[in-house]
C-alpha cells in the first residue's frame, strides 16, 4: 500500500503534470499564429523555415504563389506573410485584409496607387485594429543605411544610388532603391537644396532613372543578391554608404519583427518601410 508520504507524492506529481499542461497551453494560445503566401518561393520558404524556428510563432496555412486564398481567415491566422511577385501582391494584400488577417507584405513593386489602395481598405469600419507592413526591404542593414541616408543628405552637394541584384530579379529599379530616392529628396528639400549640379546634355540614358530628382543605377549580374550604396558628394570629399545582404537569411530578424508588430495590434493601419517599427 502507498503510505501517506506516497499518496502526497503522487498528488505533487499530478499537480506538477497539469500545471505544466496548463502553461504549455497557455503558450501554445500566445503563439502568433503565421500563414505564408508565396511559400514555395525563395524568399518564401526561407520565411517558413524562420517561422518555424521562431519561439512565438507557429506556422498556420502555406499557399503557393498564385494558389487559393481562401484558406486563410482571421480564424486560423493572426498574420499573413506575403511574397510573391508584384503582379500579384496588389489584390492578395487587399484579399487577406477582407478576410480580416493582418498583413506583413515583403514584395516591391508598390506605388501610391496601391498603398492608397491599402489605406482605403484598412479605413472601413470592418476593419478597424488591423494592421499592415509593406516594407521594400526587410534586412536591418538596409532600413539603417535608408536611415543614415536621410541624415547626411541635407549636408551634402549631390547624392546618387546604386542598386545591384541578381538577374532574377523582375522589378527594377529595386522597391529599396526607390524608397531610398524618395527618402534622400525630401531630406534635400527639407533642407532647403536645390538641383543637383549635372553638365549632361545629350542622350543620358546611362544617367539612370531620376526619382525626385535623384539618379538610381540598377546593375543585375550573376554572382550578386541584394547591395544598395548611396554616394553623396561635396567638394573635395565624398561619403558612401552601402549595404549587402548576402543571403536571404539576412532579411529574416526583420520579418519577424513586422509579425510581431502587426500581431501586437499596437500599430493599426498602414505602416510602410521598417524604420518606423525600430523606433
Amino acid at each position: 500500500m502507498c503510505g501517506v508520504s506516497g499518496v502526497a507524492a503522487v498528488r505533487r506529481n499530478v499537480g506538477d503534470g497539469l500545471r505544466g499542461n496548463v502553461e504549455g497551453m497557455e503558450r501554445w494560445l500566445r503563439m502568433i499564429r503565421v500563414s505564408i503566401v508565396g511559400a514555395r518561393g525563395r524568399m518564401g520558404s526561407t520565411v517558413v523555415d524562420a517561422v518555424g524556428r521562431a519561439g512565438d510563432m507557429t506556422l498556420s496555412q502555406s499557399v503557393d504563389a498564385g494558389g487559393d486564398l481562401a484558406s486563410i481567415t482571421a480564424d486560423n491566422t493572426d498574420v499573413a506573410v506575403e511574397f510573391t511577385v508584384p503582379s500579384a501582391s496588389r489584390k492578395n494584400v487587399l484579399g487577406l485584409i477582407k478576410s480580416g488577417v493582418n498583413v506583413v507584405v515583403g514584395t516591391t513593386g508598390w506605388d501610391e496607387d496601391g498603398l492608397d489602395a491599402v489605406r482605403g481598405a484598412l479605413g472601413s469600419s470592418d476593419h478597424t485594429g488591423q494592421s499592415v507592413v509593406i516594407a521594400p526591404n526587410y534586412a536591418l542593414s538596409a532600413v539603417l543605411m535608408e536611415r543614415f541616408a536621410a541624415q547626411a543628405a541635407r549636408y551634402f552637394e549631390s547624392a546618387e544610388i546604386v542598386e545591384m541584384h541578381h538577374p532574377d530579379k523582375v522589378d527594377a529599379p529595386s522597391g529599396t532603391a526607390l524608397h531610398t530616392a524618395h527618402v534622400v529628396a525630401q531630406a534635400r528639400a527639407d533642407a532647403g537644396l536645390g538641383p543637383m549640379p549635372d553638365a549632361t546634355t545629350g542622350q543620358a540614358e546611362s544617367r539612370g532613372q531620376v526619382i525626385d530628382g535623384v539618379h538610381v543605377h540598377a546593375v543585375r549580374l550573376r554572382g550578386l543578391n541584394a547591395h544598395e550604396e548611396v554616394l553623396l558628394g561635396n567638394q573635395g570629399e565624398q561619403l558612401m554608404l552601402r549595404a549587402d545582404s548576402f543571403d536571404r537569411s539576412s532579411f529574416m530578424p526583420g520579418v519577424l519583427m513586422a509579425v510581431r508588430s502587426a500581431a501586437s495590434g499596437n500599430r493599426p493601419g498602414l505602416t510602410v518601410g521598417l524604420g518606423a517599427l525600430l523606433d
